[in-house]
């Protein structure tokens, strides 16, 4: 995949500032100059109130906690927004989307509703811990080439009771009509491209999404196993033809047989890569989970499947396969090619989830209303396309001890030291705050005898699988089952 870019000018940036401006309805100066706050503060966002700090923000240290709690953005009216901006696009003129899950956790707010279990790491090896928080799924545009740039173009909060697969395809189909209805994207261009990790359910993405022009590509775990294609009946066979053909377990070479495509080729991050490919290859799906409530007969969902093997890690680690299934069939030695390399960049998506959360302070405001939560998000995400689209605006303004770059090169970080040059030049329609003084507040000694109600952390736990607490936890001997739906 070759590097295009396709970099905001500095009208671009203006008539973003101006409709980030008309979306916000309910304090929206406030809400505007906290977001120049952020954008023109020295070093990490570790406050809220300390943004009042900078020249930016006019107003006073409790403005920004106010806005947050009972200001109003039209969330529609500016996804529209951050859709019409220019996107990244690969060599081919493809638009590559990416999404993925990141939790804003709230262990100890118990005054904070509507949070759920959120799914991290440990700091052991395979320890996996629940903590409770509000999670997040994030819609980003990736770009080419080896850097830390992405284009968000949708955030959703997973709410209690929320099915992760469901609140998805909804989402992606609505990114998908509103590039259509922005012009990102018309009839004959090449199809958009979905790539996730291997927590989503790719077949599943590809049956719902089929009306949409859309490839799915995702990762799967290495214990699946799929199908090959039904082979056809014998004459004089008898009864209901076969469904489904031979197994593929991606932990039996031997039920591998030979590639349909293989590529041989060396990198320089990763050393000789070896890239095999099975076509048509199917999920033996089952009437479970989110196939309950389906009629009749479940859809054969056929693809490619491409394993990818490398011969080292940056990180020195011991490299492991990578498994990936592609919602097409049929692909062409280039399309294997790009698929894999497409892949490798979604990881691009964390450092943008690392921006968000260390430089920006995404997780640092301590918001009782998942509400307000929901407005600092996209404060944040209009934030960041700024930057995007500052990158060949700004002057790269290098610590002594870093190396010099090009402009095409520098980090969000290092666009973000001189947005604060650039800010001057751009047109800021929030008004002037007028005079005021601050309320009495609760008289000294008095306390508080409307205390804030505790809620429960939502769990999806059936009743009827709840375990006695009395009973001893015995870890099985038994090996990892495969997954074969």
């Amino acid at each position: 995949m070759h590097h295009v870019q396709d970099a905001g000018s500095a009208g671009e940036l203006s008539v973003l500032r101006q409709e980030f401006y008309r979306c916000l309805s309910r304090r929206a100066d406030a809400l505007f100059e906290l977001t120049d706050a952020v954008l023109c503060a020295d070093g990490p966002v570790r406050s809220v109130a300390e943004l009042s700090l900078t020249g930016e923000h006019r107003r006073g240290h409790g403005s920004g906690y106010a806005a947050l709690a009972r200001g109003r953005i039209e969330v529609d009216r500016l996804r529209t927004a951050l859709t019409a901006v220019s996107l990244p696009r690969a060599a081919d003129g493809r638009l590559v989307l990416a999404v993925d899950v990141t939790c804003w956790l709230r262990p100890e707010a118990h005054t904070c509703p509507q949070r759920i279990l959120c799914h991290t790491y440990g700091r052991g090896k395979d320890q996996h811990i629940m903590v409770p928080g509000w999670p997040y799924s994030v819609v980003v545009a990736l770009e080419t080439g080896r850097h830390s740039w992405t284009a968000p173009l949708d955030a959703v909060r997973l709410a209690p009771g929320d099915d992760a697969a469901s609140v998805t395809a909804r989402q992606i189909r609505d990114v998908v009509e509103r590039l259509a209805r922005a012009g990102q994207w018309r009839p004959g261009d090449p199809e958009i491209l979905l790539v996730a990790d291997a927590g989503y359910d790719g077949p599943r993405l590809a049956h719902v999404l089929a009306d949409l022009p859309i490839i799915v590509l995702v990762r799967m775990r290495s214990d699946r196993v799929l199908r090959r294609p039904a082979p056809a009946p014998s004459p004089g066979t008898m009864g209901r033809p076969r469904r489904h053909g031979d197994e593929f377990a991606f932990g039996a070479p031997g039920t591998w047989g030979q590639p349909d495509i293989t590529i041989e080729t060396t990198t320089r991050l990763y050393g000789p890569a070896l890239i095999r490919a099975w076509d048509r290859l199917h999920p033996r799906l089952t009437h479970r989970i989110a196939w309950a409530g389906h009629d009749g007969n479940l859809p054969i969902l056929e693809g490619t499947v491409i394993r990818l093997e490398v011969e080292r890690l940056p990180s020195g680690a011991i490299p492991k396969p990578v498994w990936l299934w592609h919602s097409h069939t049929s692909l062409t030695h280039t399309e294997v090619d790009l698929a894999w390399q497409a892949f490798l960049r979604r990881f691009d998506i964390e450092h943008t989830f690392r921006m968000l959360k260390q430089t920006l302070g995404w997780t640092t405001p301590k918001l009782r209303s998942p509400d307000a939560a929901d407005r600092w998000t996209w404060l944040l995400l209009t934030a960041y396309t700024q930057l995007r689209l500052a990158r060949e605006l700004t002057a790269d303004l290098r610590r002594p001890w870093e190396k010099p770059r090009p402009a095409q090169r520098l980090s969000p970080s290092r666009i973000r030291r001189g947005f604060r040059n650039l800010r001057p030049q751009l047109a800021s329609p929030a008004r002037v705050p007028k005079p005021s003084r601050p309320g009495p507040g609760r008289p000294a000694g008095l306390p508080n005898h409307q205390p804030a109600p505790r809620h429960d952390v939502h769990t999806a736990t059936s009743p009827n699988r709840q375990k006695p607490s009395h009973r001893k936890k015995t870890k099985s001997s038994s090996p990892r089952p495969r997954r074969t739906g």
